[in-house]
């Protein structure tokens, strides 16, 4: 990324401004204002996130809102109500109390004397969920939302559950909030009230995973927040982004075609980051995209960025798999309308023994059974890459020693697709709960194996996740599997690969039981979605990456990730330990140092599927001098045939004194999960 020293206007910073809340509630904000604002007033871009704007996310701010200001932008980064220098607590994820306080800030700033009345929100992640929730509550102000790595179903697709499955990401997000609202704010900024803030979250945040918990199926406690009950209520324009190793490239296709305003769409290789700072590779010039999209619809300026494509994705060349890329070979491509009309269906049936065929070609219809070992999923990767670790999918091929494959004869030429393959399966099982995991993968003439997309369906939630029902076991249904969109070009000479398993662990928590599927070939089949190459895709292309400078930090102590598979054969365990240690580092602008790691463990025995059990531990630290504060955080999941299993404790120590401790012991009924 070109780090640009010069702008066109000059910035000013300032630290610390306190906005307040209708309930007398103060929020922490940085800003970012171009000089002449007391003259000129400009619009504003707000980021509204619980990520700690004066340390954790400090560096990626400066480089981020520091250019957006030398381009004639104010530009507004709060921290969420308790967290930072916020005061209050923050009790979970997207609460009504968040996102009218996220309406209170957008008046706020429309109000200042640096603002023209415009704004617009930004925002990964977090950001780019409440940018898409607020807009649906229309405050006058809001103009624009740009949404990286977001969704619209805060259950159909979100870190908690996929599929009706529960995931794994469930139990590793529930342990990194948990973290974070253990901190404190930084007493330099909120004064002696620091400790008694500190100890009011360390009572009141609780243990969100237990909330979740309590949810399995989609009720109105997912439904809020979910913007695709109501589209209509978003009438503000929507730049929708993401990658193709983020969990939530789906969501982009989904506000596409379910918006009615002006919108587009941008997917690269990325994994779970903005795009100038996307990895894999190549990242681009996103701010300036962005600044495209600002200036339009906050300034009025026709610069051309409505008659771009309303979808850019990058389509993937074949790579041979790895669990890290740095980057990924394609080409930039574009359609106008998403659905598109350049993009048919293709049909691939599913055939004895264990041939992927063309729907017409002939062959008897046979069944096939599969009852997968819990060891398949040990090599899937993360749900959603964040690329701190090596955490893409292997060689698909130890994957696939406990599935049910079919694989196609060699491509007679080139074959790309782009948006969501489908399966359509018949099928019966033994248990009254079971799921189903789909991979589709790019089979090289060496017979190495890249996944390429996958999708997961609790089989009880075959008709709905809002009732989900129970199998009959021995009936035969009909079930239809979408898997994740993505843009892949499969080159002549390579097999395309559809995997089936019963169970996916430790990216979805198993049944209750281990479960036979029997599957019907004659009447099974795999749906692709299959591109024609337009000439007018090799006019799409972006500029280099650039960003302002960022804060000086100074690293004290290496960082370390890593993902491990262990194997005890003698105790027939397995074992995915996950090391995600970022080390200490030291902030010489404000005086202090942070310190962060997250270790991960994910455990079976043998074919026991009441063995399975996932912990977590974090642990947090903030020095300045004399004064510090650590944080403990550990959970542990783990399940029986009914009830799922939760221990968690949290320990809080200012220097070595422990100040607040607390634990938690809880069951839940499971579900049909």
């Amino acid at each position: 990324m070109d780090v640009i020293e010069r702008f066109p206007h000059q910035v000013r910073t300032i630290e610390h401004v306190r906005i307040p809340m209708p309930d007398g509630i103060h929020l922490a904000a940085r800003l970012w204002l171009p000089q002449a604002t007391d003259a000129h007033p400009v619009p504003a871009v707000l980021e509204y996130i619980p990520y700690r704007r004066r340390d954790s996310t400090r560096a990626r701010d400066d480089s981020l809102h520091g250019w957006f200001a030398g381009h004639g932008y104010a530009c507004v980064r709060v921290d969420l109500r308790g967290s930072g220098d916020s005061e209050g607590v923050l009790e979970d994820e997207y609460l009504p109390q968040e996102l009218d306080d996220g309406v209170a800030v957008i008046d706020w700033i429309s109000r200042q004397p640096w603002c023209s009345g415009q704004v617009g929100m930004i925002g990964i992640s977090w950001g780019g969920f409440n940018g898409l929730q607020i807009a649906a509550l229309r405050p006058p102000a809001l103009k624009a939302v740009v949404s990286v790595c977001s969704t619209d179903d805060r259950y159909a697709d979100d870190v908690h559950h996929m599929g009706g499955c529960l995931l794994g990401d469930n139990l590793s997000w529930a342990s990194t909030m948990f973290a974070y609202n253990s901190l404190p704010p930084d007493p330099r900024l909120v004064g002696d009230a620091w400790r008694a803030l500190w100890l009011q979250r360390l009572r009141g945040s609780g243990l969100w995973l237990a909330k979740w918990l309590a949810h399995q199926r989609r009720d109105a406690y997912w439904q809020h927040g979910s913007i695709c009950e109501d589209w209509d209520a978003v009438d503000c324009p929507v730049l929708a982004v993401s990658g193709w190793a983020d969990g939530y490239s789906n969501a982009v296709f989904r506000l596409l075609s379910g918006l009615r305003g002006s919108r587009l769409g941008l997917i690269g290789p990325w994994s779970h980051k903005y795009p100038h700072q996307g990895v894999p590779g190549p990242a681009i010039g996103f701010l300036q995209e962005c600044l495209r999209w600002w200036d339009h619809w906050l300034k009025g300026i026709d610069n051309g960025i409505e008659r771009e494509p309303m979808l850019r994705a990058w389509m993937q060349d074949s790579m041979p798999p790895t669990t890290r890329y740095h980057e990924r070979p394609g080409r930039w491509v574009g359609e106008p309308r998403w659905p598109s009309s350049n993009v048919t269906e293709r049909s691939f049936r599913l055939a004895w023994p264990g041939v992927l065929a063309d729907a017409d070609a002939p062959g008897p219809p046979r069944e096939m059974e599969i009852q997968s070992p819990l060891s398949v999923g040990l090599f899937a990767g993360k749900w959603c890459s964040y690329a701190a670790t090596p955490d893409l999918p292997h060689d698909q091929r130890e994957e696939d020693g406990g599935a049910l494959v079919f694989t196609s004869e060699p491509l007679p030429e080139a074959l790309e697709i782009l948006g969501a393959p489908v399966v359509e399966l018949q099928l019966r099982a033994d248990q009254p709960v079971a799921m189903v995991a789909v991979r589709l993968s790019d089979v090289r003439p060496d017979d190495q194996a890249t996944r390429v997309t996958y999708g997961l369906l609790n089989l009880t939630h075959r008709a709905c996740s809002a009732a989900p029902t129970p199998l009959e076991p021995g009936r035969r249904y009909r079930v239809r599997v979408q898997l994740n969109d993505i843009a892949q070009r499969f080159p002549p000479g390579h097999r395309l690969r559809l995997s089936l398993s019963t169970s996916y662990w430790p990216l979805a928590w198993p049944p209750p039981q281990p479960v036979r599927l029997t599957i019907d070939t004659g009447d099974s089949r795999l749906l692709l979605p299959v591109r024609t190459p337009r000439a007018a895709d090799a006019a799409i292309g972006f500029a280099p990456a650039q960003g302002a400078p960022a804060t000086p930090v100074q690293r004290l102590g290496a960082a370390r990730h890593n993902w491990r598979v262990i194997r005890d054969l003698a105790a027939d365990e397995s074992t995915l330990e996950v090391t995600n240690d970022d080390g200490r580092v030291y902030f010489p602008e404000i005086d202090l140092e942070l310190a962060r790691r997250a270790l991960e463990w994910y455990r079976y025995r043998g074919n026991d599927f009441n063995s399975v059990r996932g912990e977590t531990e974090w642990v947090r630290e903030l020095r300045r001098g004399d004064w510090s504060v650590r944080t403990v955080t550990r959970t542990v999941l783990t399940s029986t045939a009914t009830q799922f299993l939760l221990y968690a404790q949290l320990d809080a120590f200012e220097g070595e004194r422990r100040v607040f401790a607390e634990t938690w012991h809880q069951a839940f009924e499971r579900d049909m999960v």
